[in-house]
């Protein structure tokens, strides 16, 4: 009867030697972050102002190009209405010549 006794208790102990030996838990708590040091800082300030530059220098350049387009539709416009007005003179050229013909 010793025997039954002592397989349980040796399985018990094998049992826990592993649970010991096993990677312990991952913690719960997220750790403190890191406190910058001042060089950390002022390397990611600059890194944000050359950014807000970038940003602005793009916005420039939108607004010259919104611009442009804006005067070369007017430019497009007044050449399409020459074209039509010049058409018109050409078409009434064309029909006195054709009535003084006759």
């Amino acid at each position: 009867m010793r025997r039954v006794r002592l397989i349980p208790s040796i399985s018990l102990l094998a049992l826990m030697m592993a649970g010991c030996a096993s990677e312990p838990a991952a913690p719960t708590k997220p750790a403190a972050e890191k406190i910058l040091s001042g060089e950390q800082m002022l390397r990611d300030s600059q890194g944000i102002a050359q950014l807000g530059s970038r940003w602005q220098e793009g916005k420039q350049m939108v607004e010259r190009g919104q611009t442009m387009q804006r005067e070369g539709q007017i430019k497009i416009d007044e050449g399409r209405n020459l074209v039509e007005e010049g058409q018109k003179i050409m078409r009434e050229s064309e029909e006195g010549y054709k009535n003084i013909k006759q």
